[in-house]
């Protein structure tokens, strides 16, 4: 659908054919997305590997071969492709099963569960704990609050529109939209999880599950007050006088439109109205994008803030299981999270002509190269214990050619993958429970590369228990210190001095 230098990506020789499928060797199909194909001859000479039966009909590819429109070497490198990820993954080992019959029960989730709830925790980043609010350990009163802590009314497997949803999700939203969206067997709430929870250890647990809920009418046979199992229901009186207070927000975005905002006014209220009257509040933020939160994050009542992509059907337990300690947080951010809209250098296009213009310096590059302070960093994320870096030991490469000189293979010149140094470094577990640290290797270029200050190269994540150390170990391979020549159209390498940073974030 979309066009490069004026030419559809579907039929762009250029892209397609010298870029992908030569220069870095790709040995897969090129399948065009929804209505992308728009012309038959066009898109098979150019590249594509798949397409539309209405435009690619059999008589249609047999009239292009006949009179030589289309090479028979070419249409014959189309069907490999095709057909290269089924042999790749043996399934023409002849032990797949039968066809089913459409309304069969076949039931391949096994341990899917487990893995979906350990999979989610470990990717929620601790952004904010003050005070070790969290991790909560048997709270006697406990109130939560937004539409995404429960269910929505018809949920779920809810359909989301593909041109556009959100703002935001009026429910907990777990699964994004269009192609990417999940058909969930259940769907595990915060809401459902707490409450379990709260039976489990005897706390008593009250919700508002609505971002802009304004009050109602109380029960006339119970003394009304705050201390007591009834109040008349509001915001206000049910954050006070509670040992914490949850508040659940979202963000969400169609696959077919850009979302709209970076942060919510009705969601950000309803964070100031609860810690105006809860000295605990913990918020919990689950979203497709970077979400700003500089409207209450520095508020003194905002005690911790958990944050995290869409996580499935075990999203409840998921961060349950974080707030908890069960699981230590050990997420880490993939993008910069700004104070303010205006401090990223980037915009919508609204135009058919997109120029871009910021080049390398996106995200924590932009933000290092024009000194931005950021809210937090690309790679930031707490734990609930703490970790020592020490003992880094760098093995530096040998003389290196300007330029790779290996033969073409998948990604480029063979050599440009080969390891060309090594470097070590020991992180020791210095709190009081286990936990995992992701250290991030981060490469700064000479001058005369003319790159950001510092490029993220490598990250492990590392399961270290308390009081111990573990040795962590970084190959860096030649295309790691590598940078584009535009003149030259290649890899390459500049001489100079290389500056290796490893640390727990970008901004170490």
């Amino acid at each position: 659908m979309t066009k490069v230098n004026n030419t559809l990506s579907c039929e762009n020789s250029d892209i397609l054919r010298r870029l992908l499928k030569t220069e870095l060797g790709f040995p897969g199909m090129v399948f065009p997305d929804t209505m992308a194909q728009q012309h038959a001859l066009a898109s098979a000479v150019n590249g594509l590997d798949y397409g539309s039966s209405s435009l690619w009909s059999t008589s249609t590819m047999k009239q292009f071969l006949s009179n030589g429109s289309l090479p028979q070497a070419q249409i014959n490198d189309m069907a490999i492709r095709n057909l290269i990820a089924y042999y790749q993954v043996n399934l023409d080992n002849d032990t797949q099963p039968a066809t089913a019959d459409k309304d069969a029960y076949v039931d391949v989730r096994a341990n899917h569960s487990k893995l979906i709830r350990a999979n989610g925790a470990k990717s929620l980043v601790l952004l904010k704990n003050t005070n070790n609010a969290l991790p909560l350990n048997k709270p006697h009163t406990m109130a939560i609050f937004g539409a995404h802590a429960g269910p929505a009314t018809a949920d779920p497997n809810t359909e989301f529109s593909v041109e556009g949803s959100g703002p935001t999700y009026q429910g907990h939203l777990a699964t994004d939209t269009g192609s990417g969206q999940s058909s969930y067997p259940y769907l595990i709430t915060p809401q459902h999880a707490l409450t379990s929870k709260a039976a489990e250890d005897g706390t008593m647990i009250r919700w508002i599950l609505n971002d802009t809920y304004s009050g109602g009418s109380g029960s006339a046979l119970v003394m009304q007050g705050s201390d007591s199992t009834a109040v008349t229901p509001s915001i206000s009186t049910y954050a006070e006088n509670m040992d914490v207070c949850i508040v659940f927000l979202n963000a969400l975005a169609g696959e077919g439109a850009d979302r709209t905002e970076l942060y919510n006014v009705d969601q950000d209220n309803l964070v100031k109205s609860v810690a105006e009257n809860c000295n605990n509040t913990v918020v919990v933020i689950n979203t497709v994008g970077a979400r700003l939160v500089d409207q209450w994050i520095e508020n003194d009542n905002v005690t911790a803030v958990v944050y995290g992509s869409l996580l499935g059907q075990e999203s409840g337990n998921s961060i349950v299981d974080v707030l908890y300690g069960d699981v230590n947080p050990s997420g880490r951010l993939i993008y910069t999270i700004a104070k303010n809209e205006t401090d990223y250098n980037v915009d919508l296009c609204y135009t058919a002509q997109c120029i871009f213009t910021e080049g390398n310096y996106i995200d924590y590059r932009y933000f290092d190269a024009y000194n931005k302070t950021p809210r937090y960093p690309f790679g930031h994320g707490l734990s609930y214990t703490t970790f020592n870096y020490s003992s880094l030991h760098i093995s530096p490469p040998t003389s290196l050619p300007a330029y790779p000189t290996g033969t073409p293979s998948v990604g480029g010149p063979t050599d440009l993958w080969d390891t060309v140094a090594n470097i070590t470094l020991t992180i020791k577990n210095t709190g009081s429970r286990a936990g995992a640290e992701v250290p991030q290797l981060y490469i700064e270029y000479p001058e005369a590369a003319k790159q950001p200050v510092r490029q993220l190269r490598g990250f492990e994540r590392v399961e270290v228990e308390k009081g111990e150390s573990v040795e962590v170990k970084f190959g860096l391979r030649r295309r790691d210190i590598s940078y584009w020549d535009v003149g030259a159209q290649k890899w390459g390498v500049v001489g100079g001095k290389y500056g290796v940073r490893v640390g727990a974030s970008s901004r170490m």
